[in-house]
């Protein structure tokens, strides 16, 4: 089984090793990553406010030029442990043992705004690229949606299970039948406390080491109860109630 995971804007700061493009998840995709990259660097070294406020999704000066920087030559760390937010907050990846480690970087799949599809253990640079924003005329989301077939092959033997933001349907959508995960509370829908449970949900995924949905449908997760489950055309949805 493998999970599609959503990034953050927010990452944490620091690393380790070198950034090297081409160990990333698909070398078929480094052609297209070094193109934004370029575009990317580009852009900083105009040094435009304006055009790095909207490329960055910041307003204090301070901010930007604190992200005005050449990330290729920064030091990497592991995407799973690079961003940040409520989700990764509540996964917390570094507590867990050294098992459940694995278990995250071997079947977690992360979708970057920038380098597109990444494994967990994948190691980048610190960045800042605000959603749905283009890179200068480039759009990153439809440059890797026409490279998404990589994502179809990769994916042709497994069970999905995404707890991706919607938006990023538009970088790669399942074809093949997948799993989503709705959260009620009070018959209403959660939408912040919807990233803490998809935490909290992937903790216990790889705690528990799940290889399948069939598995993962037996899981017992605390605070949580399968409201309904419902399925349309390839998608099916499991919705739990908050307890």
């Amino acid at each position: 089984m493998k999970i599609l995971l959503a990034p953050s804007e927010t990452k944490t700061k620091g690393g380790t090793d070198n950034f090297i493009l081409e160990s990333l998840l698909f070398n078929e995709l480094t052609p297209t990553r070094k193109l934004l990259l370029y575009k990317y660097m580009n852009i900083l070294q105009k040094n435009s406010f304006e055009e790095l406020s909207k490329m960055f999704g910041l307003k204090k000066e301070s901010d930007i030029d604190y992200y005005n920087r050449d990330i290729a030559h920064e030091p990497t760390m592991k995407a799973i442990e690079r961003y940040m937010g409520v989700a990764f907050d509540y996964l917390d990846y570094r507590s867990l043992n050294a098992n459940s480690q694995a278990y995250i970087d071997s079947n977690v799949i992360l979708c970057s705004n920038l380098f597109g599809f990444l494994r967990a253990d994948d190691m980048i640079p610190e960045y800042r690229l605000k959603q749905g924003t283009s890179v200068g005329d480039l759009k990153p989301e439809k440059l890797y949606k026409e490279k998404s077939y990589l994502m179809e092959k990769y994916l042709a033997n497994e069970d999905i299970l995404d707890l991706r933001a919607g938006f990023y349907d538009k970088f790669y959508k399942p074809t093949k039948p997948y799993t989503t995960l709705k959260f009620i509370k009070d018959g209403k829908v959660v939408s912040h406390w919807a990233k803490a449970y998809r935490g909290i949900v992937l903790r216990e995924i790889a705690n528990a080491n799940i290889n399948s949905l069939k598995e993962f449908m037996k899981l017992s997760i605390e605070n949580l109860s399968i409201e309904e489950i419902q399925t349309k055309k390839n998608r099916t949805e499991i919705i739990y109630n908050i307890i």
